[in-house]
């Protein structure tokens, strides 16, 4: 009898790529994903605690599968059962608390061990020798794309941040193994594979086989797969001048940059634990824009983080209007019991919080507006995702530089396309399927 399980991922794109591991381990051992009104045999929440909302959320979908699996098996793993352990146990109907140091080995918990026992809890600590756990991956549910965990850990300690007690120290996967798994993740059929990690930037630092971020990404160029690469979130202090050159000029490496600033303001952001100035912010992103002109700079901002004045806040909306960034994921504070922020005096009222929050995201919304003017007229490489629901002759996918692009085609191309950006409807841009030019992701800019 076929057995059943489903995971629910919340949280960042290294939760989504561990979950995506998980899922391929049991379908390889004759499991298979439970449609929406099936019952699971084993249900797995893959927490995430980055705010007090995450974890609110993360407890609801644990209930949630209880109430809908009885007798089933549930497992919750993630940040939250790494980090809080004891605040999950006395959730009834929770067989299996497991942390991150424990997630690669449920697979073969599940496998050998997986019932109606007791509830237990694996959890144990980083220690400063940890290692990389590497987690091979071939299929994504997402058939276009795919991700490549290629870092984790990080040793920041933000004030407002419970990550690295969540995640433990920097560790890499070694260069030959990311060269593997690109070349696998190519012959799959993936046009695009995104780098990430919990401190991308910070690929390689602790290692002794010398290759940081950008030496990867010069040895990924060597070998020309027939992939584009995109990077996921990235520290400004780690955009070194060699990296930007490399995006300016290498059509494989996608003009797409997300960057958290989360303050505009010198004393906020000193309060925070983040070690750069808005000065050395800002010239950093102007030379960005000025070398990569359509290039796509998203910018996480806080609000409301504790002592943040109006002067403060002003200072973080007067930076945003005059930076070339193309979007805001804006985050109102949340005080992260564990962390030193959440005993910070001068907690500023939740009423401004939202208000401020909401001004942001309007300076956003403006901020993208005028990045998709200047992506009229343009031709992109978009690469094909998917057939809209509503429009089954058009078809959804993303530029290189992270535009969002809906065009007309009576199939789904099965590479990367050229694609003439005629007009801008709501949050997409609206285009037509250029002259076909030579294969692949390589092609000129």
């Amino acid at each position: 009898m076929t057995r059943l399980f489903r995971i629910i991922t919340l949280g960042c794109k290294v939760n989504q790529y561990e979950s995506a591991y998980l899922h391929e381990r049991l379908t390889d051992a004759g499991w298979q994903q439970a449609k929406r009104d099936e019952k699971a045999d084993v249900s797995i929440i893959n927490t995430c605690i980055v705010t007090q909302a995450a974890s609110r959320q993360s407890r609801q979908e644990i209930r949630r599968a209880v109430r809908a699996n009885p007798g089933g098996t549930v497992i919750v793993t993630g940040c939250y059962a790494q980090v809080f352990p004891d605040e999950l146990s006395p959730i009834d109907g929770i067989t299996l608390i497991a942390g991150n140091t424990e997630k690669g080995k449920l697979p073969e918990w599940i496998l050998n061990t997986a019932g109606n026992e007791k509830q237990r809890i694996l959890t144990n600590s980083f220690g400063p020798e940890s290692s990389f756990e590497f987690l091979p991956i071939r299929r994504f549910s997402d058939r276009s794309r795919a991700f490549l965990k290629i870092q984790d850990g990080c040793r920041s300690f933000c004030s407002y941040c419970i990550v690295p007690y969540a995640r433990g120290p920097c560790r890499s996967l070694a260069p030959r193994d990311v060269l593997s798994m690109i070349e696998i993740l190519s012959r799959e059929g993936y046009q695009e594979v995104i780098l990430t990690g919990i401190h991308l930037g910070k690929y390689g630092t602790e290692s002794d086989h010398g290759t940081g971020l950008t030496r990867l990404l010069q040895s990924i160029g060597n070998e020309c797969f027939p992939v584009r690469i995109r990077l996921s979130s990235i520290e400004i202090n780690e955009i070194d001048m060699e990296l930007v050159e490399m995006m300016a000029v290498e059509p494989w490496l996608c003009r797409h940059l997300h960057i958290p600033m989360q303050s505009g303001d010198a004393g906020v952001l000193k309060r925070m634990n983040r070690t750069y100035s808005p000065k050395h912010f800002v010239e950093r992103i102007v030379y960005i824009h000025e070398r990569i002109p359509l290039v796509s700079i998203g910018v996480d901002v806080m609000a409301g983080f504790p002592g943040e004045d109006p002067v403060a806040h002003q200072n973080t909306c007067a930076l945003i209007r005059d930076l070339p960034v193309s979007y805001l994921h804006v985050f109102p504070f949340s005080p992260r019991s564990g962390t030193p922020a959440a005993a910070f005096k001068d907690q500023v009222d939740r009423r401004v919080i939202r208000e401020r929050a909401a001004q942001l995201r309007t300076i956003g919304k403006r901020k993208k507006a005028v990045f998709y003017q200047r992506c009229l007229k343009k031709q992109f490489k978009v690469l094909p995702e998917r057939r809209d629901a509503e429009k089954p002759r058009m078809i959804i996918g993303h530029s290189d530089n992270y535009l969002p692009v809906i065009f007309p085609s009576t199939e789904v191309p099965d590479r990367i396309v050229p694609v003439w950006i005629e007009a801008v409807e709501g949050d997409m841009m609206i285009g037509s399927m250029a002259q076909m030019l030579s294969p692949g992701p390589r092609e000129s800019r």
